[in-house]
């Protein structure tokens, strides 16, 4: 009997976890796209209130850093703020609306507390990434150069 109550408390366990995934991506899936809003309207207070910008200097600094050291150049402390924070803004990020495709949150992968959103050309590698701080999903992530993110057109979501 211990066995089987062992086997049931897994499978709930299983399915609340799935349920968290599943709330995670579509609540990260509503800040993408309010961020990518605020990417195709060049609203930056919209963009900034969906961004972790702290956090997203770090993940862009570590990849710039990374990406040096595979060409063989060493930068002390990576890029300057200001480059970081030039790379970090809706007109670094481009945004695509494409007829058919899937809605956001069902590309979205969840990943070590972490919400990715996969490359259409690699799907280990995320485009933007969302962690939760302070109650609210954020970008906390993004690929450091040429974002380019194809996202269904609205009409096209929604169970169409």
């Amino acid at each position: 009997m211990l066995r089987i109550g062992t086997v049931v408390a897994l499978s709930a366990l299983a399915l609340g976890l799935a349920g968290c995934d599943g709330r995670a991506r579509t609540d990260a899936a509503a800040t993408a796209e309010r961020l990518l809003k605020a990417v195709e309207t060049g609203d930056r207070v919209a963009f900034e209130a969906e961004i972790d910008r702290s956090a997203v200097r770090e993940d862009v600094r570590r990849q710039m850093v990374d990406w040096a050291r595979e060409r063989g150049l060493e930068v002390e402390g990576g890029p300057s703020e200001f480059a970081l924070d030039r790379m970090i803004s809706p007109e670094a990020v481009r945004v695509v609306r494409a007829d058919g495709g899937e809605p956001l949150k069902d590309r979205m992968k969840v990943e070590d507390g972490k919400v990715c959103l996969p490359s259409d050309a690699d799907a280990r590698r995320c485009l933007l990434t969302f962690g939760k701080s302070e109650k609210r999903w954020r970008l906390v992530g993004m690929q450091a150069m040429g974002v380019t993110v194809e996202v269904a057109r609205a009409d096209h979501q929604a169970g169409d």
